[in-house]
């Protein structure tokens, strides 16, 4: 069966959908971007997540460790990463989101999953301005065809907005 986003055989499907990748401008240089993101979205404390008892108590531990709706689950810096290589980026890779909203598009498919967390990367360009790049996760939410999951790609992308609003961005059409 073939539908205009979807090609399915007996127990297999394969779905095209599109997205949108956002690099927005930061008024900080590189290193003073970075630590200003990692304030605004700061690590999330697995430890104390897994020792939640019950699901009221993990949302409010959400709502104190990611007061701005981010958490940070990952970080790496890309540069010391490829020591030694041609590539000279100034550049730190994040998987950023809130388990407790992603919750509700993961409860309606599991593959949700695979936006959330959402990657972003903080970069410095050729002539060293900063940069923000990340992908739309409403768009990525809303291919699921599944209303419940396209509000958590919608409140994500709000929550995307005020955060690049934080971080001194513009926040760019559509979002």
């Amino acid at each position: 069966m073939t539908t205009d986003n979807a090609l399915m055989t007996t127990d297999s499907v394969m779905i095209d959908h599109p997205t949108r990748r956002l690099v927005v401008t930061l008024p900080r240089a590189y290193d003073a971007a970075c630590e200003h993101f990692e304030t605004l979205v700061p690590e999330a404390d697995l430890h104390r997540f897994y020792q939640q008892g019950s699901w009221r108590a993990t949302l409010e531990l959400a709502e104190i460790n990611g007061p701005f709706g981010f958490m940070r689950y990952y970080r790496s810096d890309l540069c010391a990463l490829m020591a030694g290589s041609p590539s000279l980026w100034k550049a730190t890779q994040y998987l950023i989101g809130n388990h407790t909203i992603a919750e509700r598009a993961f409860r309606e498919e599991a593959s949700a999953g695979l936006y959330a967390p959402m990657p972003c990367m903080i970069y410095a360009d050729p002539d060293g301005d900063t940069k923000l790049a990340v992908d739309q996760p409403g768009l990525l939410f809303d291919s699921y065809g599944n209303p419940q999951i396209a509000e958590v790609g919608r409140e994500l992308d709000a929550r995307l907005a005020q955060l690049i609003t934080l971080l001194g961005g513009q926040v760019l059409p559509h979002l």
